[in-house]
């Protein structure tokens, strides 16, 4: 299956381990190759009339499942 990164960054990430979401991928890491390295997704809070912002680091191959809405993760 092939995906475009446009695509998904517009999928919400799960993570399979604690059922937490982690927003969305916001950027990607890349190689001198041209190779994935890694993904970043920012899921943006509301806390205390302050945004706070948390990010999570995770390789490609963390990645689980990548669903119709959803990217599954082992994190």
């Amino acid at each position: 299956m092939n995906i475009f990164l446009s695509e998904m960054q517009e999928k919400q990430i799960i993570s399979m381990v604690t059922g937490m979401s982690y927003g969305k991928i916001i950027d990607v890491e890349i190689d001198n190759n041209g190779s994935i390295i890694s993904f970043v997704a920012e899921n943006p809070k509301f806390f205390k009339r302050t945004f706070k912002n948390e990010e999570i680091t995770f390789k490609y191959t963390d990645i689980e499942k990548i669903g119709k809405d959803v990217i599954l993760v082992k994190v």
